[in-house]
Formats: C-alpha cells, sequence, structure tokens
C-alpha cells in the first residue's frame, strides 16, 4: 500500500465517523464496536 492510498484511506475512515457522530449520534459507531467486541471473543476462545 503506497503512502497516497493510506491518506486516502484514513480520511475516508474519518469522514465515515464525523459523519456518523452528526447524523446518527455515534449509534452506528457502537453497534459496530460491539459486534468487533464480541467477534474479538469468539477469536480468542478459537485461539
Amino acid at each position: 500500500m503506497t503512502n497516497k492510498i493510506a491518506i486516502w484511506l484514513g480520511l475516508f475512515v474519518i469522514a465515515g465517523l464525523v459523519a456518523d457522530l452528526t447524523l446518527a449520534d455515534g449509534s452506528n459507531l457502537l453497534f459496530l464496536s460491539k459486534k468487533f467486541f464480541a467477534l474479538l471473543d469468539w477469536v480468542a476462545f478459537w485461539r
């Protein structure tokens, strides 16, 4: 991955977070974080 692609990808993620916080009060971010931690627990179990 080049630096240019990494910068654009980072800006895209930050824009998505800002859009979620302003438009949906962060509810989508909270949902995704809960699902991510459930996935981490599942992966840790199979480790």
